[in-house]
């Protein structure tokens, strides 16, 4: 028989606090948790995987939403996974663009930075380049 626990170790055992636990059971990303004659939570394994897997899933950056949906395919195992994997591709696609606006804003970072001469602020060229949107490589 599995053995049911409280939300703190709940909380414990999944590397997160008490207060997430909550609120994704407010936003129905966890099931409820039933009560005890006293009207404390009690989880079980179950439910330890899920928060697991929706922990993970966050680390991961997926949305509350996307993470909703990917819950709802799993608890349908029979069904295909395609529409697993066009969750996971459209996360994927979101990513690599993010990761694309990251290298142009650091090559102009690196750009300003380089173009500064070490001399006063009135001459600096990094001011000069936030001062002008302009001037910035990467809007050009």
């Amino acid at each position: 028989m599995a053995r049911d626990f409280m939300i703190g170790e709940l909380a414990k055992r999944a590397d997160t606090k008490v207060q997430t636990i909550r609120y994704y059971e407010d936003i129905g990303v966890m099931p409820k948790a039933t009560r005890a004659a006293n009207n404390r939570r009690l989880y079980d394994e179950t439910h330890l995987e899920r928060l697991t897997f929706v922990r993970h899933s966050r680390e991961l950056g997926f949305s509350l939403d996307d993470i909703r949906n990917l819950l709802e395919l799993s608890d349908q195992p029979d069904r295909p996974c395609e529409e697993v994997n066009a969750i996971a591709r459209a996360h994927l696609d979101s990513v690599e663009s993010k990761i694309a606006s990251l290298q142009v804003l650091q090559d102009e970072l690196r750009r300003m930075i380089n173009h500064c001469s070490g001399g006063d602020v009135s001459d600096c060229r990094i001011i000069e380049v936030l001062a002008n949107h302009n001037l910035c490589q990467s809007h050009k």
